[in-house]
């Protein structure tokens, strides 16, 4: 599926081939990330094909759903949000795409927020994948747009040279076995590959570990516009106590919708889905749970993955005095940001977050790994100041080079050699909610 093979393949045709839109995406598809990827190239294709041909009735969550994820038939896209997913990660990768090999491409293609459809000039407005010319010279305005019966430069070409056509299709079928043969062993390396440093920590063959994800009901610290401990986050009165006793009707039903849900963050998801991923064979021993269907005792018998901050999972509170980056917020809702408990030089003494989720700017987010309190397993805690800190750790901790880079850093700082433990301050830049970079801020080595 290299050359962007659609869900109708007999449906693919010349004139498809030829269109400088779908070989710009089928280049793109033959990058790593896309060949490493189960879903993504299906997902492209799909919507690519449709989207070209104008078939914008099949470009809905539902229909994409069905298509690509193979859904049953009236499934509910609003319990099942694995297209939104999907659609956010195709975002990034096409991000990543124009900021590295292809930043010399002559056209852009991005994923607008809200939309599912394709853009191609000012008279046909919708897109989820919108072509874009970098330069304001190929910008095409509604007065010089050409005729929609002018024949397009690579059709006239191919009547022209009439054995252009079998050349593009053979290209095209050479680029999807390529990529059949690619999918093929990166999933056989993945089933039997090692789990990778450092998620080797706390995914082990014939060890249960719990990835533990935010509670939707810690929201509503924002309606009682309070903080509360852990102990009081487990007492069997904490939603009363968090709950005002005069609500209208409305209100009343949305805070027993929170409180009976299980609702976590599209970051604590893709960390989630990232890690089971990653640990190939060892992902039977991953459970995700919510932070509310956790044991105080059972936290020390098992590896522990921890999602989130304290405001959204409290467990990471116990914790929080073996750490250098405690997290701090102002007021409920307001101001949040790491303070650096020991600043090094160079360094500074608080790292400020986004004002809100969706936001742009800088945003913080903090890695650890530790010894468990009985000292008989380890715990992974990821911490982002809002959900774009804890989606670039997840997007950190999926590819292979941001590991290499981050174990080296902390090979350097313990003397060449890679400690069990330690702690790691990134800093992601976003855009419009969405992780776009991140490097590496200040590490800590931990002493158990």
């Amino acid at each position: 599926m290299g050359n962007l093979q659609t869900s109708h393949p007999v449906g693919i045709n010349e004139e498809l081939l030829s269109d400088p839109r779908w070989q710009l995406l089928s280049r793109i598809l033959l990058t790593e990330p896309f060949q490493k990827s189960h879903r993504l190239p299906a997902l492209l294709c799909y919507l690519a094909e449709h989207s070209i041909r104008g078939r914008l009735e099949n470009l809905t969550e539902q229909r994409i759903g069905i298509a690509v994820f193979g859904k049953p038939a009236g499934y509910s896209p609003a319990e099942d949000s694995s297209v939104r997913v999907h659609v956010r990660q195709l975002r990034l990768r096409l991000h990543e795409y124009f900021d590295r090999e292809g930043r010399d491409e002559p056209t852009r293609v991005d994923v607008p927020k809200g939309s599912y459809e394709l853009i191609f000039d000012n008279a046909h407005v919708s897109t989820v994948l919108r072509v874009e010319p970098r330069a304001s010279a190929l910008t095409v305005s509604a007065e010089t747009a050409v005729p929609e019966h002018a024949p397009a430069p690579a059709a006239e070409a191919g009547r022209r040279r009439p054995w252009l056509w079998p050349v593009l299709f053979s290209c095209a079928l050479l680029a999807a076995a390529a990529c059949a043969v690619g999918w093929y062993q990166s999933a056989s390396t993945l089933r039997t590959a090692p789990v990778p440093w450092p998620l080797s920590a706390v995914i082990q063959e014939g060890k249960p570990t719990k990835v533990v994800v935010s509670d939707g009901r810690s929201m509503l610290r924002l309606l009682a516009n309070k903080e509360f401990s852990l102990d009081e986050y487990l007492s069997p009165g904490f939603l009363n106590s968090m709950t005002p006793s005069h609500m209208d009707a409305n209100l009343s039903s949305l805070v027993a919708y929170i409180s009976d849900s299980q609702i976590t963050s599209y970051a604590d998801t893709l960390v989630a889905s990232t890690f089971m991923h990653l640990a190939g064979r060892a992902g039977n021993e991953l459970l995700v749970c919510s932070a509310r269907d956790v044991n105080r005792r059972e936290i020390d018998e098992g590896n522990f993955i921890f999602v989130g901050g304290p405001t959204s999972n409290p467990w990471v509170s116990l914790f929080a005095d073996r750490l250098n980056f405690k997290v701090v917020e102002d007021q409920v809702g307001g101001r949040m940001y790491f303070l650096n408990r020991h600043p090094l030089p160079g360094e500074q003494t608080e790292y400020q977050g986004l004002p809100y989720t969706g936001s742009g700017g800088e945003d913080y987010a903090t890695l650890a790994l530790l010894p468990g309190n009985s000292g008989q397993n380890n715990v992974l805690i990821l911490q982002g100041l809002r959900e774009e800190g804890t989606e670039a750790l997840a997007i950190l901790l999926g590819d292979q080079q941001n590991r290499s880079d981050l174990k080296h850093a902390l090979e350097v700082k313990n003397g060449s050699r890679v400690p069990a433990y330690f702690e790691a301050l990134i800093g992601t830049r976003t855009v419009a909610g969405a992780p776009i970079s991140f490097r590496l801020v200040a590490t800590r080595i931990i002493t158990p």
